[in-house]
This record gives C-alpha cells, sequence and structure tokens, in this order.
C-alpha cells in the first residue's frame, strides 16, 4: 500500500486549500494511506475528510525546542512514506522532506530548497480559472503524476448531520428567525492590517440592515468582543437591533454548524471566508489592501462569491506593485479605502442573494 504525507504548516485557510491534494490524491491513488501534516488549531477544518487517513499534527513543543522537533522527524521517518508533497516549502517542512526517506518528495521550485526534491514545481503567477492562483498552484503541485486526470479544484469541508441540528438549534435558542435573512459577518481580519476600518464596517452594516433587514452574526474570538463591540456601538440604533453579537461559536466547528444555516457570509477576507465557501455559502469579501486578490478571490462568478479590493477601484495608488509590496502602507491605504466605494457592488450582491 502506498504511503503519502501531505504537508501544509499555516493557517486555516492555506489548510484548507492544501486538502484539495489529499481529495485528489484518494481519487488518483484509492488504495493509499493519506496523511496531513498540519497545525493544531487548523485540525478542524480537516475533521471527517474522508480523503485524510491521519491528521499529523506538529505541535507547539515540535516548533520550540530542537530536541522534540529531532524527535518528530525521527517520527515521520518511521512511518515509510513513498511519497511527500510539501505545499508549505518553509525550512520546518523542508526539514520534514529531508528527513522523511520518501522516494517522492515533490514540493515548489525555489533555488536554495530544489537539492532536497525529487520533483519541483513553478508557481504560476497569473490565474487560468476562477480557482485562483492559491488552489491552481496546489494542484500543480501533484498535476504530473497523472497529466490527463480530471482534478476537482474545490475544497470540501465535511460536516455532520449533528453539527448541522446543533446550528440550528443555536439559532433558535437564541430566537432568531431562519425564515429571515441572516448574514454570518467576518467583522475583523486576522490582524489590524486585515480589517476594515471599524467606522466603515458600521456603515456597511448599517447599509445592509437597511437594504434587507437582515440578521447579522459577528464571527469573532471571545478575546476580540472589544473590537467586536467597539463596531457595534458604531452603528445606528436600527442596525443594533439586527445584530446578535451575544451569539458567538465556541468552536470553528460550531461557526460552521451556524453558518451552514446562513444566506450569506460578509466580510473580511481570511479564513472564515474560505471555511464558507467550502460548506457552498456565498461570500461577499472586502480584501485587505495588501492582500493579492488574485490568490484568494477562488471561485469569483460576480453573483454567488463576489470581493472588493481597493485596487480595484484605486489603481494609482499601486502602480506596479503589488498589494503584498504595499504592505507597511496597509493602514494609510485603508483611509482611501472607502464604503462610498463598496456599497454599489454590494448593493448588487445582496440583491442577486
Amino acid at each position: 500500500m502506498k504511503k503519502i504525507l501531505v504537508i501544509q504548516q499555516k493557517m486555516i485557510g492555506d489548510v484548507l486549500a492544501s486538502s484539495i491534494i489529499c481529495n485528489n490524491l484518494r481519487r488518483m491513488f484509492p488504495g493509499a494511506q493519506i496523511d496531513y501534516l498540519v497545525y493544531p488549531f487548523t485540525k478542524p477544518v480537516i475533521e471527517n475528510n474522508p480523503n485524510i487517513d491521519h491528521i499529523v499534527l506538529f505541535d507547539e513543543a515540535s516548533r520550540k525546542s530542537k530536541s522534540a522537533f529531532l524527535k518528530f522527524l525521527l517520527s515521520i521517518r518511521k512511518e515509510k512514506y513513498d511519497m511527500v508533497v510539501d505545499a508549505y516549502g518553509k525550512t520546518e517542512s523542508n526539514l520534514v522532506v529531508a528527513f522523511s526517506g520518501a522516494n517522492t518528495k515533490i514540493g515548489f521550485r525555489k533555488s536554495y530548497t530544489n537539492f532536497l526534491y525529487t520533483k519541483t514545481v513553478e508557481e504560476i503567477s497569473k490565474p487560468l480559472t476562477n480557482a485562483g492562483l492559491a488552489l491552481e498552484n496546489r494542484i500543480n503541485l501533484i498535476r504530473h503524476l497523472l497529466p490527463n486526470f480530471d482534478f476537482d479544484i474545490k475544497p470540501r469541508i465535511f460536516l455532520t448531520d449533528s453539527e448541522m441540528e446543533n446550528g440550528r438549534q443555536i439559532l433558535d435558542s437564541n430566537g432568531i428567525d431562519r425564515s429571515q435573512k441572516i448574514y454570518m459577518i467576518g467583522v475583523l481580519g486576522s490582524g489590524e492590517n486585515k480589517t476594515y476600518p471599524f467606522a466603515y464596517m458600521a456603515k456597511v452594516l448599517d447599509f445592509i440592515v437597511e437594504k434587507t433587514h437582515a440578521v447579522l452574526l459577528f464571527n469573532y474570538m471571545p478575546s476580540q468582543i472589544k473590537e467586536a463591540r467597539a463596531i457595534f456601538d458604531l452603528c445606528q440604533p436600527e442596525t443594533q437591533q439586527h445584530i446578535k453579537i451575544d451569539v458567538v461559536p465556541g468552536s470553528i466547528r460550531e461557526f460552521l454548524s451556524i453558518t451552514h444555516h446562513c444566506d450569506a457570509l460578509i466580510g473580511n477576507e481570511g479564513g472564515a471566508v474560505n471555511m464558507a465557501k467550502a460548506i457552498d455559502i456565498p461570500t461577499f469579501t472586502v480584501f485587505s489592501t495588501w492582500i493579492k486578490k488574485e490568490a484568494w478571490n477562488s471561485f469569483e462568478d460576480g453573483n454567488k462569491h463576489v470581493s472588493v479590493h481597493l485596487k480595484d477601484f484605486k489603481p494609482e495608488l499601486y502602480g506596479n506593485k503589488s498589494p503584498k509590496d504595499m504592505k507597511d502602507a496597509a493602514m494609510e491605504l485603508y483611509q482611501n479605502y472607502t464604503p462610498d466605494l463598496i456599497l454599489p457592488t454590494l448593493a448588487d450582491y445582496l440583491q442577486k442573494n
């Protein structure tokens, strides 16, 4: 039996994106054992995935202790993997590849690490489909294994019936009428430079309620209650009556179980958007001023999935630089990213959905 290890140490969106490698390897090699190496906090997005046999957790101890890391590397070697697919391509995963002993070692082409791999793949810089660069490049890692294979490039999260029922019960117990429009709001990004300014977000929420009278649920971690409350306080009183700010998912899986019953997820780009897409929920995404939209605006079709980026409206602010080159200017750029730029596109989206 062929044993394959897929590596993706990073954030939730990355782990979900690279899970398509596991999904397609299962279809390509039905009898293989497919393991997936990730950070523990990202595990919820790949739980119950039938295409993954074992989730290998790279824990904090292994990251911080050289002796623990060596022990982890030796445990990987003992598994005797036939193939390792490294979708991460950083020092940690380079070392896992080096220690694995696998006959086939696949990774992205980089001049300083090419010697570690038996096959390297050049990343493309422009998307060829509406799946976006992040997904296309991951599929390209394994495309050479069966060039004529019909690849499934869409990430999927597998919710159980009991999880979906739990989401319904949470809404019902909080007095939320599921016959109304319900929008999950990605009210905060993963950091300040990935979060639409609070006052601007409040204007967006006022607009949504004015146009739809929908119930709004805030997606935020308990530690972010102060920031979520600050945005709530900036909203108009009428909008505040439509926000159920105290309905806070207790876990990522609970967030998914609730979002399953929502009509759309609207808000900052990040893992929540990618998770919503993976359970077939429509999304409207506000990209950070420095994130490369072409990489993560997957399956955008102008109807079910729509996104906006400051560069769409004011390309002159960027010149020939990519959004990522503008990271240091992210907060300054946000001041130009006013709601009046976004609202016409959002209005069209709300009407269609």
